[in-house]
């Protein structure tokens, strides 16, 4: 029987890369688990939702906080602003705050957190600065706090693999800036999240930051030449450049990679300065010394990759400022205006083939028009700091809700019906696109809807101003899922 058995776990974050990453693990280790979310609903479709219990609440409103931790044995706190957003430092910091202080009044028994590996006695980023603050916030409080630092994680799905997987992938030669040379002690993401659990054998009373690392110690750019051997490609030709100011960084890695600049700032601000381990207290508290290799892990993030099983991605978890409103069942708004776009097309296939083009949209397989019009929107996305279309999907055939999908949030999926997103780019007013299987006189029909609802003026110009060109994008979209879904002999591929 695992010493775990009978050990309740709350779960902070289990919608992003590794909350939900953790949770199968506590269960896998023997934890009763428990997770706090926003939106329930989220979770709805993860493997392991049925066998976790899930509290509707938010760290930084205090909504549901002690519920989530009554009885609780361990809290793991896997929250923080990647994306940024206005005045995330307050906001980071107000959460730890309210969360330190519901479990002490909830009684629970300690706290766990995951934050970065920042050296001392140099002036940091806000990002990093934060995450140090937060760990600081959780040590004060009355519960006992294990806080375990990271510098680079190697995972498929995670940021900062993407970032070196992209660079290195699409960049045979790259002029580079100082921080490629910077020492950095990558771990990869299996050992973090057996660290993570293990952290709970250590002594009730520990208070205390551990930093954790993998077993070697490199510069980025050999971490870039390390992976292009691994991935079967060339040796990359790197010229560093004497200066190239992280915002310049974060864009130029924005351009090449799906990442985008807004959380590139703060993976590249993170390698401004080495961030190598200062103690390996944890592994000999623990007497846990195995560690995955850097090529090796990449070798793993890439296997995971090529079979699509990527479990969790970096963009899982909500997007910073983006709208998080569901669709009103009722969407005539009291006061409001919402603008439409209704297409329907009749469709010579079977409605499960349908459904397999509509369930496969986006990614690699793009939105079947004008690629270059919706490539220019996610262009024009990322230049006013959204997300832009880049982000592709965790996995090229399923979604389920929560999913990112290029510049949209999956909302809702009824297999076999509805497919409903919501906007995620920057815009002036809410918006969704929904994407039907129907049926009329015993035919299979494609129903298409886009919705928006306007913010002011700027809204309603908005809508008058794209308006003409959804004939073109929309109809001929209509038009390419139905004769795609209609041509059953060929894999959906970009149009």
């Amino acid at each position: 029987m695992s010493a775990a058995t009978g050990r309740l776990a709350l779960v902070t974050g289990a919608s992003g890369y590794i909350g939900g990453r953790l949770v199968p693990e506590l269960l896998d280790a023997g934890y009763s688990v428990r997770c706090l979310a926003r939106t329930p609903d989220k979770l709805r479709d993860y493997p392991w939702r049925d066998r976790v219990e899930v509290v509707r609440g938010d760290v930084v409103s205090g909504e549901g906080l002690l519920e989530a931790l009554s009885g609780v044995d361990v809290a793991y706190y896997l929250v923080h602003s990647m994306g940024g957003g206005r005045d995330f430092v307050n906001t980071d910091a107000e959460g730890a705050r309210r969360f330190a202080e519901a479990a002490g009044e909830a009684g629970a028994g300690r706290v766990i957190y995951l934050g970065g590996l920042a050296p001392e006695h140099v002036e940091l980023s806000e990002h990093m600065a934060s995450r140090e603050e937060v760990g600081r916030i959780l040590l004060d409080a009355p519960v006992p706090a294990v806080v375990l630092r990271a510098a680079v994680i190697l995972g498929s799905g995670s940021a900062s693999f993407e970032m070196l997987r992209h660079l290195t992938e699409r960049l045979p030669a790259m002029t580079t800036p100082r921080w490629v040379r910077s020492r950095v002690q990558p771990i990869a993401v299996r050992d973090v999240l057996r660290l993570l659990v293990r952290a709970d054998e250590l002594p009730e009373e520990t208070n205390r930051t551990f930093d954790i690392g993998g077993p070697e110690i490199l510069s980025y750019a050999q971490m870039i030449q390390r992976f292009a051997a691994v991935a079967g490609l060339v040796r990359r030709l790197i010229l560093p450049v004497p200066v190239l100011s992280p915002g310049l960084s974060s864009l130029w890695v924005g351009l090449i990679t799906p990442v985008p600049p807004s959380v590139a700032r703060p993976l590249v601000e993170s390698l401004r300065h080495d961030s190598v381990t200062a103690e390996d207290d944890l592994a000999r508290l623990l007497r846990d010394h195995e560690r995955i290799g850097f090529d090796e892990a990449v070798r793993l993030a890439l296997r995971r990759i090529d079979e699509d099983r990527v479990d969790t991605r970096w963009s899982s978890a909500a997007w910073p400022s983006a709208p998080s409103d569901p669709l009103p069942t009722d969407p005539d708004w009291a006061g409001g205006s919402l603008y439409t776009d209704r297409r329907a097309r009749h469709v010579d296939a079977a409605p499960s083939e349908l459904w397999r083009v509509i369930e496969g949209i986006g990614g690699e397989r793009g939105w079947y028009s004008w690629p270059l019009a919706w490539a220019a929107r996610g262009w024009i996305d990322l230049a006013v700091g959204g997300v832009g279309l880049r982000r592709g999907r965790r996995d090229p055939e399923r979604l389920r809700v929560g999913d990112s999908l290029d510049f949209w949030r999956v909302e809702e999926v009824v297999p076999g019906e509805l497919l409903r997103l919501r906007a995620e780019m920057r815009l002036p007013g809410l918006a969704w696109l929904e994407l039907r299987v129907g049926s009329q006189d015993g035919r299979t029909v494609y129903c298409q809807q886009a919705l928006f609802h306007p913010r002011g003026l700027l809204g309603h110009l908005y809508w008058k101003a794209v308006t003409p060109f959804h004939g073109i994008v929309f109809g001929s979209m209509a038009d390419n899922i139905a004769a795609r879904a209609a041509d059953t002999d060929e894999p959906a591929v970009r149009t």
